[in-house]
Parts: structure tokens; C-alpha cells; sequence
């Protein structure tokens, strides 16, 4: 493992863990992990940007590792504006004023959603697969019915039965999903027992279940977020330095990058990356961490 210290943040909602490494006079880069991925998906990244003079910090999501809620009562939302807000109160817990930002699935979310909103805090991003977020006005519009038959665990979650699921048989799921999301890494099902421990937080259930309902308007959202959902909801520009890094081999069918190109205003670079397939971090670390190097100062 690359990352060379552990810590902890504070943040209104949350106690968050997070893993660092490099010299903390660097410019700093937040990796941001996906579902159902931690900060392992990083190790290699993390290196190779230390090695160029970053300070690399990757936090946990809610509902994974070590990180946890510091209130019993507070709603475990997994909708994007909580991802998004959790990425903007990471930042401002550490006293970091702005950053290069990147991630991939709920955490290219996250990423995308910050840039978009508070551009002065995002020095640059890097988004796997392009405009990384949901209208929830069009969550219920049919998609090409190949892009639907690989939502096949979005649905299993819509139901009590997928809860269950979700909570009884978690690590044999969620390998299933990195297989199958990247059909073409042979070292997803080597690589899996290294992250498995993180999807064992005891939020993990109650904050995917409801980030899979909330996104199909099958839940309520947590009221504290309304606000930033109707942001979200109005399609913002992303203005700040990007690269888009998009799969070729993605087994979770979706829009390609290009499907939100119109929503990047500022630089923008777009780099397909063949055969590799949902967690491009680690099934391809050299070409992730290029793509932030090309942001830094």
C-alpha cells in the first residue's frame, strides 16, 4: 500500500478517515472512491503522484472503512448532494482552500458536482465517463434497454429483498459487480479481499440502499441537502480544467463522455482508455495519474 499516514477529519456530519500521503507543501489532490470500491482503488495512483510532488489525500465515503456519523440520528443519505457537500466539508476541516479533484462513480459524482458549484475551490478535475450527475427529474425515462440490463442490482435495490441481500451476502455481491464491471481486468477478483473490509461499516447498507432510491425518486432525500439537489437539478456548467477519462470497457452501461461534453465550458481534455473497464484507478493507474498531473501548478 502507497499511502504513508492515515487520519481523521471532522466535519459537521461526519468523523471522515482518510489515507495521505506526499509532502503536504504539494499541491494537494483528493481521490475520490467509488461504490462498491474504497481507497485501495488508489494505492498505485497515490505513488505516482507523491512521486511528482502532490499531497494526496483519499477519504473514505460515507458508509465506508473507518468513517462514521457522529450523530445515531442523522439520516444515512446516500444521495449525490451529500456526496458533494461531504467533499466540500473534507476540504474545509483540513483548511484546504482549493484542490485538484478526481474520482469515478459516486465519487467522480462528488468531484464533478463541487466543480461545478465552487469552482474556486477545484484547482482541476479528472471524471471518469464525462458529467457525472443525476437529473433526478429524468430518473424514471427508459434508457437503451443494454444500458438497463447492467442496472440489474440498481433495481434489486429498489426492494426489501436487495436490502437483504445487500446486507447478508455483501462481499459475494460486490464481487460480482467488480467482475462484472470490468470484464476485462483479470486481477478484480484477486484484488477485491483488499477492499472487502471497508463495505463491512456498519452504514454501508442504509446509505447505498438509499443512494439507489433516492437517485430513481423511490426516497426521500435528507432535507439538509435540498438546497444543493436544486442546484444539481438546474445542469451547472463545469467551467474548471478537466479531463474526462472514459472506459472502453465499462460493463455498467451508461451515456459515453462525450453525451455531456456541452456541460464543460472551460479546458477540456477527453482520453479514451481501451479495455479498461469500470474501476479505472486501478485497472489502469499510470493513465489516472497522468490525467491529474496535467492539472497540477
Amino acid at each position: 500500500m502507497s499511502f504513508t499516514s492515515s487520519g481523521r477529519a471532522q466535519t459537521p456530519v461526519l468523523d471522515v478517515g482518510y489515507e495521505s500521503t506526499g509532502d503536504p507543501r504539494g499541491t494537494p489532490v483528493v481521490l475520490l472512491h467509488g461504490f462498491p470500491y474504497d481507497v485501495r482503488a488508489y494505492d498505485d495512483v497515490a505513488a505516482i503522484l507523491a512521486g511528482e510532488g502532490a499531497f494526496v489525500l483519499a477519504p473514505y465515503l460515507r458508509g465506508f472503512g473507518p468513517t462514521r456519523f457522529l450523530d445515531p440520528a442523522t439520516m444515512r443519505s446516500g444521495q449525490q448532494a451529500a456526496l458533494a457537500q461531504d467533499l466540500i466539508d473534507f476540504l474545509d476541516a483540513l483548511s484546504i482552500e482549493k484542490a485538484v479533484v478526481a474520482g469515478y462513480d459516486w465519487g467522480g459524482r462528488a468531484a464533478c458536482i463541487v466543480a461545478a458549484l465552487e469552482p474556486d475551490r477545484v484547482a482541476g478535475l479528472v471524471t471518469v465517463n464525462g458529467y457525472n450527475m443525476h437529473n433526478l427529474a429524468r430518473s424514471g425515462d427508459p434508457m437503451n434497454p443494454e444500458w438497463e440490463r447492467s442496472y440489474w442490482y440498481q433495481y434489486y435495490f429498489h426492494s426489501e429483498r436487495g436490502r437483504r441481500g445487500l446486507e447478508r451476502n455483501r462481499d459475494e455481491l460486490c464481487e460480482l459487480l467488480w467482475r462484472t464491471w470490468s470484464p476485462s481486468w483479470a486481477g478484480a477478483r484477486g484484488e477485491f479481499p483488499a477492499s472487502a473490509p471497508s463495505l463491512h461499516n456498519p452504514d454501508f447498507t442504509d446509505v447505498v440502499i438509499h443512494s439507489y432510491r433516492h437517485r430513481y425518486g423511490l426516497a426521500d432525500g435528507d432535507p439538509q441537502y435540498q438546497r444543493l439537489e436544486d442546484l444539481i437539478a438546474q445542469e451547472p456548467s463545469i467551467t474548471v480544467p478537466t479531463v474526462v477519462l472514459e472506459s472502453g470497457d465499462d460493463g455498467v452501461g451508461g451515456p459515453a463522455a462525450s453525451a455531456g461534453r456541452d456541460r464543460f465550458t472551460g479546458p477540456y481534455r477527453e482520453i479514451l482508455l481501451p479495455r479498461i473497464g469500470h474501476n479505472v484507478p486501478q485497472e489502469d493507474p499510470g493513465a489516472f495519474a497522468q490525467a491529474v498531473v496535467s492539472l497540477l501548478d
